[in-house]
């Protein structure tokens, strides 16, 4: 309890606070888009977009109308998609139209929902071995080569 030996304090070190999650980008009903859009966190559309979307968390909510293709880990969908929907989970609501190919691990569909293309369940690493895609070459030679997305 006492003791002639006193030990100097130990040095705590502050550890860094958590990084708090960003609050979604979101898409308004009256919002139109012509372009790509890229982000890190989550996007929440309700307008319209023309262009391919990359993200790690989409939702597309009832108002919404999405031309173009989607990249990401997660996506919800409650209204109209007309492109490739690349990603780790897909969940279409009762209220969803799909026109387009679906590529997931994980993917459920409410009795009601719109879907009209490919469903292909992939496996993690087929999801990056994706952005690779055979295209025409246009020349004299007239030959398939790769070109990588992204």
């Amino acid at each position: 309890m006492f003791s002639k030996n006193k030990k100097a304090p130990s040095k705590v070190t502050p550890t860094a606070a958590p990084a708090k999650p960003a609050a979604p980008s979101i898409i308004s009903v009256d919002l139109k888009i012509q372009g790509n859009l890229i982000s890190k966190g989550e996007i929440q559309v309700d307008g319209t977009v023309r262009g391919d979307i990359s993200t790690k968390k989409l939702l597309i909510g009832e108002t919404a109308d999405v031309m173009g293709q989607i990249d990401a880990d997660s996506v919800q969908v409650y209204g109209k998609i007309n492109g490739q929907i690349k990603a780790r989970e897909v969940v279409l609501a009762k209220t969803a139209h799909v026109v387009g190919d679906i590529l997931h691990e994980k993917l459920s569909i409410e009795p009601g929902a719109f879907l009209e293309g490919l469903c292909k369940r992939i496996s993690e690493s087929e999801l990056a071995e994706t952005d690779k895609v055979k295209v025409a070459v246009v020349g004299p030679e007239s030959k398939i080569g790769e070109q990588r997305l992204g």
